[in-house]
């Protein structure tokens, strides 16, 4: 890993009485919403690092010129978000021996305004909290359902969580203590620290706060099935790595995705030539989960367009997650590595 400094972002947000608050960006040829994210952090804190994965577009550069330390991984080893988010913290912890919290953000994502005030504010009052997050947004829902889709998943309850997202205020301490986030995870490395702060007693809090603004970008069916296989990919690891811990990590979603995903179908069509065409009766279970997903996101405030869409693509969710699931557990099997499963763009 290579690292070149530059002078940092603006500081006035920072004082000698405040908590010293640090920033990490990650990022892969993100191009213009790097920018917009980078513009959003001007003089929010004491020190801020972008972490580049590889990009070819011109990233580092940017960075650079807009005044953040520059943390560029070795090409050598495999990619992930949670190593980028590692190489970052430990910058971080050499640049600012006191530092007390740490904001991590994608490089796609635009940080509101007020909301690092309202975070350390939040985490400041309750020495039990070691992760807070709050709302993120698709900057644009109305560019595809796969984005309005996004907007909606994130759309998660206020109050204690099992897990944050990618965006979110930590503390140091808790953070190093666990060794932060697991470098070999490709997908599903926040629930996973998340988890293993809980372990330690700590808890994670989901405001009810505007906090980023997120460039989901996908337009294609091909790149929402790819993201479904990656989250199959992220439940089947989670699961196996902590399937002897109490908890049941993941077990009902893993549970879940190989019987809608798999065994259902797989009994439906094999079976249609020995049972004269009556096992096709089962494939009316379909119709009958996605009401009850669409009645479990009307109760959640959700309209019934939203819900109606969610409902049904949760349902088609399933084989693409199912997949995943299985093609991770048949590499580990066959003892391949775990790649990164990319289904976003450059940046413009």
């Amino acid at each position: 890993m290579t690292e070149r400094s530059e002078p940092a972002l603006d500081r006035r947000a920072g004082s000698a009485e405040r908590p010293r608050l640090g920033i990490v960006v990650i990022g892969r040829n993100e191009g213009e919403r790097l920018r917009q994210c980078l513009v959003s952090l001007a003089g929010r804190a004491f020190s801020l690092v972008y972490v580049d994965s590889g990009s070819s577009d011109g990233s580092i550069a940017l960075a650079a010129e807009m005044g953040a330390h520059v943390v560029e991984l070795d090409r050598s080893l495999p990619f992930t978000a949670a190593r980028a988010r590692n190489a970052g913290f430990a910058k971080l912890r050499e640049m600012e021996p006191n530092l007390a919290l740490v904001q991590f953000v994608d490089g796609d994502c635009e940080v509101v305004a007020d909301w690092l005030e309202k975070a350390t504010s939040q985490i400041l009052d309750d020495a039990a909290l070691a992760v807070v997050c709050g709302r993120r947004r698709e900057r644009h829902p109305e560019a595809s359902i796969y984005n309005r889709l996004c907007d909606i998943e994130w759309n998660t309850p206020v109050g204690d969580a099992d897990a944050c997202g990618g965006d979110a205020l930590m503390r140091a301490g808790p953070l190093f203590d666990v060794g932060g986030y697991n470098p070999e995870l490709i997908a599903g490395e926040e629930p996973d620290l998340c988890l293993r702060l809980r372990q330690r007693g700590f808890r994670i809090f989901r405001m009810n706060a505007e906090m980023t603004l997120h460039d989901a970008n996908i337009t294609r069916f091909g790149q929402w099935w790819k993201r479904s296989v990656r989250s199959g990919h992220a439940y089947a690891e989670g699961f196996t790595r902590h399937q002897h811990e109490s908890g049941h990590y993941y077990a009902r979603q893993v549970r879940s995705n190989l019987i809608w995903g798999a065994m259902v179908p797989i009994l439906a069509l094999g079976l249609l030539l020995p049972s004269y065409g009556w096992s096709g009766i089962l494939l009316f279970a379909y119709p009958a989960l996605e009401l009850r997903i669409l009645m479990s996101s009307r109760r959640r405030g959700l309209s019934i367009g939203e819900s109606g869409l969610y409902a049904l693509f949760c349902v088609v969710g399933k084989f693409p997650s199912a997949y995943g699931q299985i093609r991770y557990w048949i590499r580990r099997v066959v003892g391949k590595r775990s790649v990164l499963i990319e289904y976003k763009g450059a940046g413009s």
